[in-house]
């Protein structure tokens, strides 16, 4: 049974500890909270044991393994490496890390913890419904390029509006739709086709200095992906990966309900479809999978590859938010332009 502890109390963090419980592959035992009251409602409420306000005695505490990291993005990388310190397993919400110089520190400390495992909780590319994408993928003749669609109005936006910055819109926290809905996007995108040879981001910025929307280009030797994303405007629009006269037709390009091959005919054929389950279980099942049995070679296979992937993605992110001028408090232009290649 992995023994897990939490950071962050907010609705992922919910939707993470009851997908972990369906698993039946974990136990949540501890929980941080920056406020001892929350700590201890989350706690009730799932069954935690242990409680903290404080994060070096939450980190010091020995009735966990495991750590779910879902404070706010700009603060991952800080816990990342005390959880490191202290020998625990780390699953990192989405984005995990701002740029590539932390992605490259957490890389190097992991190598010298080869005890640790690390995983980014990137959700969509877990689920059946992805893995449906990716053979009909391999069964495609052509592919001649994709988009990828995620856009949900956010309920901060109405902050934004009223004036307020809250955390998913502010750039000392690391906000903004890229760092959120976009990363599945990317995900996608990176999981089913490899390393662009040269992305662009056009952002619509908005008041608080972050983007609220925008449309990233990734470019291919034969085929380009457009990705849009959105936390200020909903939107229906599929996403399609394009083969000749044939195509894959996806509800979005997150969520990952409804998936279809749609042949030259114009037939649609069902690949996939929302079993109405918690869309977190099938990653807390493969993260189970690996902590339990870390020397099955399949298990070895799958954990190098993720961490590759979430390398690539980190630096895909990174080179988008170079491309549109989009800092975060505490990055530089002159300090983080060093970085790009």
């Amino acid at each position: 049974m992995i023994k897990l502890g939490i950071i962050g109390t907010n609705w992922i963090t919910q939707q993470f500890v009851e997908a972990a419980q369906a698993t039946k592959q974990y136990q949540l035992t501890t929980v941080y909270s920056r406020h001892q009251d929350t700590a201890t409602q989350f706690a009730e409420k799932n069954g935690a044991t242990a409680t903290f306000d404080d994060l070096n005695a939450f980190f010091s505490s020995d009735q966990f393994n495991t750590v779910y990291i879902a404070s706010p993005n700009s603060l991952h990388f800080e816990q990342a490496k005390q959880a490191i310190a202290h020998h625990k397993n780390l699953i990192v919400e989405k984005p995990a890390f701002m740029n590539q110089k932390q992605m490259a520190e957490i890389q190097r400390l992991l190598d010298q913890n080869p005890d640790v495992l690390y995983f980014e909780a990137a959700r969509n590319i877990h689920t059946p419904n992805f893995h449906a994408i990716a053979k009909q993928l391999g069964e495609l003749k052509t592919v001649s390029g994709a988009e990828f669609t995620y856009s949900k109005y956010s309920s901060r936006y109405d902050k934004v509006l009223a004036g307020e910055v809250p955390n998913v819109f502010s750039p000392k926290f690391g906000g903004g739709a890229l760092q959120d809905l976009g990363v599945y996007t990317v995900y996608d995108a990176v999981t089913l086709f490899g390393m662009p040879e040269e992305v662009a981001y056009f952002p619509q910025l908005i008041r608080t200095g972050v983007d609220g929307k925008g449309t990233a280009v990734l470019s291919y030797p034969e085929y380009t992906v457009t990705l849009n994303f959105s936390k200020i405007s909903n939107s229906h629009m599929t996403s399609e990966i394009y083969g000749l006269k044939d195509l894959i037709e996806i509800d979005d390009g997150g969520e990952i309900q409804h998936v279809n091959y749609v042949d030259a005919d114009g037939q649609r054929h069902v690949l996939g479809e929302n079993d109405g389950t918690n869309p977190m279980i099938p990653e807390a099942q493969d993260f189970a999978r690996v902590i339990n049995d870390p020397e099955k070679p399949q298990n070895q296979k799958d954990y190098a590859y993720w961490r590759q992937l979430s390398v690539y993605v980190n630096k895909i992110l990174f080179n988008l938010r170079q491309d549109a001028h989009i800092f975060f408090v505490g990055e530089g232009e002159k300090v983080i332009g060093d970085q790009r290649d």
